[in-house]
């Protein structure tokens, strides 16, 4: 029997983070009609404990004996595990927020990069928020969420398309540090500014709520990135008015087979389907290929990972398809405004396909990030 690893990380905000990860993987692994493959689970903590992923990963490969690993680990954390990775000729699997941008990216040839591209939706989302005639702009943040590259993806795009960023705010950590207040003074200075916002997990509906409270009758134009439109906080989030909009990776909207059978998998294990699920529910198909490809070639990584940046799928949110450079999977993207249902809370509105979204990546892989750090060995929304 062919074993599969997989690394499960927590979240302090979405709590079932493992579970939605091992569910979505399981799920997709009998849907694939594979229940002669095994997996095995390792837990690293928030991710941020270098050693323990290291620690873990070993223990997959060397006592398990798996011939794929899957991970929801940042770049950083894959680039330490691939000496490990090479030594033993076997294929991990990252599964990426797409939250942080690394200054090198990645081209070892046995770590594949399964992406919500949140950095890349940022960037376009600025755009949008340009199109739209917005040339004044403040990001706000949550504290945990300023601290990714995806801040700069965002505010090197509203710039690069003729905007001006004209403040920032970024939020405390804890409830009661909550507050936006202090966006009343910059939007006195520069009433026209579009808000450029990074928030996921709760903090989504922390926003919303002071938003509502603090602005009523302002009606904000606010541009969200995949996480701040993740469906399953939006439900619960406080609808704060018509100009609210954003780059969505996956909706339960997306009409098609592909998404219906993934959400019929989830719901009738009593889940709800989320970024998290669908994630692994991919990468399920990645693995499968893997493995194929190992016995195949007898572990000769090169072909191997030749014929895995060719493959192609047809997943709940559209085509997947590799980019052979950074050999990180390229997905569809959605432009969405969020509307009220009847209890006042919010729902995605989908308004179409983002068009080359491959063309938009590989300008964000050639982008310079001028000297731009961050600290976060997490995986985003790890914390």
């Amino acid at each position: 029997m062919e074993v599969v690893g997989i690394l499960l990380s927590r979240s302090t905000y979405y709590q079932t983070i493992g579970f939605d990860l091992y569910e979505g993987l399981r799920s997709s692994l009998k849907q694939l009609g594979r229940s002669d493959i095994k997996i095995v689970t390792e837990n690293i903590g928030f991710g941020a404990d270098k050693q323990q992923c290291y620690r873990s990963a070993e223990k997959l490969l060397l006592e398990e004996n798996a011939t794929v690993v899957i991970a929801y680990i940042g770049h950083r954390t894959a680039q330490l595990l691939r000496p490990l990775f090479l030594a033993t000729n076997r294929i991990l699997i990252v599964l990426d927020a797409g939250a942080n941008m690394p200054h090198e990216w990645p081209t070892c040839p046995n770590i594949f990069y399964h992406s919500l591209h949140n950095s890349l939706a940022a960037s376009l989302v600025a755009k949008e928020a340009t199109k739209d005639g917005y040339k004044s702009a403040g990001m706000v943040t949550g504290y945990y969420d300023g601290g990714y590259l995806h801040t700069y993806s965002i505010s090197k795009a509203f710039q690069d398309n003729g905007g001006t960023i004209s403040f920032n705010h970024a939020t405390g950590y804890k409830t009661e540090d909550f507050t936006m207040e202090p966006l009343k003074e910059h939007l006195n200075n520069f009433p026209e500014s579009a808000l450029l916002s990074i928030f996921s997990g709760d903090y989504v509906q922390w926003y919303f709520e002071q938003i509502k409270n603090t602005f009523e009758d302002q009606n904000l134009p606010i541009y969200l990135t995949p996480f701040g439109l993740e469906e399953t906080m939006l439900s619960n989030a406080i609808y704060p008015g018509n100009k609210a909009k954003g780059i969505a990776a996956w909706s339960k909207k997306i009409e098609s087979a592909e998404n219906k059978i993934f959400i019929d998998a989830m719901t009738e294990l009593g889940k709800t389907p989320n970024l998290f699920s669908l994630l692994s529910w991919e990468s399920a198909t990645i693995a499968i290929k893997a493995i194929e490809l190992t016995l195949e070639y007898k572990n000769s990584i090169p072909n191997i990972s030749q014929d895995l940046q060719a493959l192609t799928f047809v997943s709940p949110r559209g085509k997947i398809y590799f980019d052979t450079k950074t050999n990180t999977s390229i997905s569809p993207l959605y432009k969405a405004t969020i509307v009220s249902n009847t209890e006042g809370k919010c729902e995605l509105q989908l308004e179409g396909e983002v068009t080359e979204v491959n063309k938009y990546y590989k300008k964000l892989t050639n982008q310079d990030l001028d000297q731009s750090t961050s600290a976060w060995y997490n995986s985003y929304v790890c914390i």
